[in-house]
């Protein structure tokens, strides 16, 4: 069993009208999310950051990162920008497998259980979740490694998660690893 690290919609400029409250959450996320980026290659995890285009058809990797960075909050992309190696997929919803081929590369790299973190846990992370589920992958949600807009749906989504698309719902960073090991 291979597992990987999905970090979603990480590239953001902050710029929107949900921002306030999505950029406290992402950084209360932040440190989790970076110990498990900097921890995914000795835990043996694939890592692939997955971006929304935001409309923009002629972006990818370098693009969104310099926006994001250039935006409202560069302290919350700079601990957590891609690196040049790492592999990247664009996508234009909400799920990271719509319209995709992230779903092409985990297969052929093996994966069979997903760490899906990132934002937003009531949007992005629970609508990935729900079609990892149906394509048959196994998911981890590291709690404290994923950002809310709104705390009551965050945790509603994370029940739904849970209990509906049997996700394993782990508490820190370190049951994560385990799970995503298991």
């Amino acid at each position: 069993m291979s597992a990987a690290l999905i970090v979603i919609d990480m590239l953001n400029p902050y710029e929107h009208e949900d921002a306030e409250p999505l950029k406290e959450s992402v950084a209360e996320a932040l440190p989790s999310l970076r110990e498990l980026i900097d921890r995914a290659p000795r835990a043996d995890l694939l890592t692939v950051y997955v971006n929304d285009n935001h409309g923009d058809w002629t972006a990818g990797r370098d693009k969104l990162t310099q926006r994001a960075l250039a935006g409202a909050a560069p302290e919350l992309i700079e601990p957590i920008a891609p690196p040049e190696d790492t592999p990247f997929v664009v996508k234009a919803r909400h799920s990271v497998f719509y319209r995709t081929q992230l779903e092409y590369l985990l297969r052929q790299e093996g994966v069979d259980r997903l760490l899906l973190t990132g934002q937003v846990t009531e949007q992005c992370i629970l609508y990935s979740a729900l079609d990892a589920y149906v394509r048959h992958f196994e998911v981890v949600i590291p709690r404290t490694a994923v950002a809310h807009i709104d705390a009551e749906l965050a945790d509603a989504a994370l029940r739904m998660m849970e209990e509906n698309m049997r996700a394993d719902v782990a508490a820190s960073v370190d049951d994560a690893l385990e799970a995503a090991a298991a």
